[in-house]
């Protein structure tokens, strides 16, 4: 019975999650970042926009930092004015849920380089996009299109944490290059691969 109730609760769970078909508009949000403003998609109409879902108690999320691979696509990122959003979808109490200051004291401690940390702890944003996992990774071009979703690279799956990042296909990075270049995306929609997003039950 118990099966039953969790599967059934898990199937509810599942059929909330919208999904954003690669080349539509991506939909606009308002969330709160770690300084307390308010910060809407729509204030960046015009730029190229990256959106990463994260949960830094998550050890795919962990690796990606402590290797370096998540700040070094941050950098293309930044080299290439886009903004780069980290997104915590993570409810209160469940993993990966902070503080402002904790957040801050974790953008710092990782030298990483967002351009905002928002919050999303009801989970409506990330519902909404259909984030799957930590990490989940969207490209919004300068006029809204929802260019590329999915995995940050290549390396998820089986020994996922015995595998060398940098030697895999950054997907994020590769697009933001065909991007660039006015080319069609390679891979404008690939597997996600991580911890599940701890969303509000």
């Amino acid at each position: 019975m118990k099966k039953t109730v969790f599967f059934l609760s898990l199937i509810a769970s599942l059929n909330l999650m919208s999904f954003i078909e690669t080349g539509s508009i991506a939909p606009n949000f308002k969330l709160t970042d770690s300084y307390g403003k308010k910060i809407s998609l729509s204030d960046f109409k015009g730029q190229r926009v990256i959106l990463e879902w994260t949960n830094h108690g998550c050890p795919f999320v962990e690796k990606h930092y402590k290797t370096g691979n998540m700040q070094s696509t941050q950098i293309v990122a930044k080299d290439n004015n886009y903004i780069w959003l980290s997104i915590i979808s993570s409810a209160e109490g469940a993993q990966g849920h902070v503080t402002p200051s904790e957040a801050n004291q974790l953008t710092s401690s990782r030298s990483a380089i967002p351009s905002h940390v928002l919050f999303d702890p009801e989970g409506d944003v990330g519902k909404n996009y259909g984030a799957k996992t930590t990490p989940h990774m969207y490209i919004i071009n300068e006029i809204g299109e929802l260019k590329y979703q999915g995995a940050i690279d290549d390396a998820g799956g089986r020994g996922f944490m015995f595998k060398d990042l940098s030697q895999s296909k950054n997907y994020v990075k590769k697009a933001i290059k065909e991007i660039n270049q006015n080319r069609e995306i390679s891979h404008p929609a690939t597997k996600p691969y991580g911890c599940s997003v701890k969303y509000k039950s």
